[in-house]
């Protein structure tokens, strides 16, 4: 018999937690396979750890991890999976805007199509403004057409994944981990399934701008290799440009049609050009660069200081 696993990652969720065990849990009870809770307590500085710690207490289906201080969404996804032994998996975050009652729907998906991945796409975005709703289109659109993988549309990390996805992403060493787009990058059969987002339950988004920027540069640069090959490209154009200027100065002192003497905006036009060319290029190989210093170290992605309840779900 298969059992089932939902990962939930956790930062300061102390407004949702309680709604989202009981709702969670209310779903599980209904299947007919054995099932569990992996929360991971990313750093948490209010009350989610208690509560946590209270609910697993309580329930031995309850597993819990606790950071030894915040380490982001991303590794704390990655803790659950890493820690996960179900044959399924769902991965949902605790504001419930990716509704628990669709767990039903998934695992009957997985089931009919034998699918290793059942990835969920949103047919709209309650709730969140344009800034946010345009932004992710474009992102997703920009990472295609940058990226040798083909990314689904208006995705996010909820989905199911199955036993042969997860012990493919725990042989995956890099850090700085991009999980909807490694998933994809694993391949394997994958189904789509749509449905409504909702509005978060409770609380603030722990994804500000600053913060959707950051991952999503990330993202880029993890899976795509064409911003070397556009600044390059830039690179090209820019001695191109300069040929021209330097052809054009010349034969205008020769026939006298520019007089290089008072040409002080085009020498200007040029420096500016040619800086914010060498400017760009340099940045993007710091970035890169950056990437690879951090590979490098080889630090882990996260640090566990406390685990709870975590026996095999087959002896529970």
């Amino acid at each position: 018999m298969k059992t089932v696993a939902i990962i939930v990652p956790c930062h300061n969720e102390e407004a949702v937690i309680a709604e989202s065990y009981r709702r969670i849990k209310d779903v599980l009870s209904s299947l007919a396979y054995p099932s569990e809770i992996i929360y991971i307590n990313d750093g948490s500085t209010d009350k989610t750890r208690i509560l946590l710690d209270n609910i697993a207490s309580s329930d031995p289906h309850i597993k819990v991890i606790h950071f030894s201080r915040n380490f982001g969404h991303q590794p704390a996804v990655t803790a659950g999976i890493n820690n996960c032994t179900a044959d399924l998996a769902i991965i949902l975050d605790a504001d419930m805007q990716d509704p628990p009652e669709l767990i039903p729907e998934l695992l009957a998906l997985q089931e009919k199509e034998q699918a290793n991945v059942v990835y969920c796409i949103r047919k709209s975005r309650v709730g969140e403004g344009f800034f946010k709703r345009i932004s992710a289109k474009m992102f997703y659109k920009i990472m295609n057409y940058m990226s040798e993988v083909q990314f689904p549309l208006d995705t996010g990390d909820f989905r199911l994944i199955d036993r042969k996805i997860m012990d493919e992403f725990n042989r995956l060493k890099e850090k700085g981990k991009y999980i909807r787009g490694l998933i994809s990058w694993v391949g394997f059969k994958q189904v789509p399934y749509y449905y409504q987002r909702e509005v978060r339950f409770a609380g603030k988004t722990k994804y500000p701008i600053r913060k959707m920027l950051k991952f999503g540069s990330n993202a880029l640069l993890y899976f795509s290799k064409k911003p070397l090959r556009m600044v390059m490209g830039l690179g090209f154009l820019a001695v191109l440009v300069g040929i021209i200027l330097a052809i054009w100065f010349t034969l205008g002192k020769i026939y006298g049609f520019s007089n290089a003497e008072t040409g002080w905006t085009s020498i200007i036009f040029t420096i500016i050009f040619f800086g914010g060319v060498q400017l760009i290029t340099v940045g993007v190989l710091g970035q890169y660069m950056g990437i690879l210093f951090d590979e490098i170290k080889a630090r882990p992605e996260y640090i566990i200081e406390e685990k709870r309840n975590f026996q095999d779900l087959s002896d529970q």
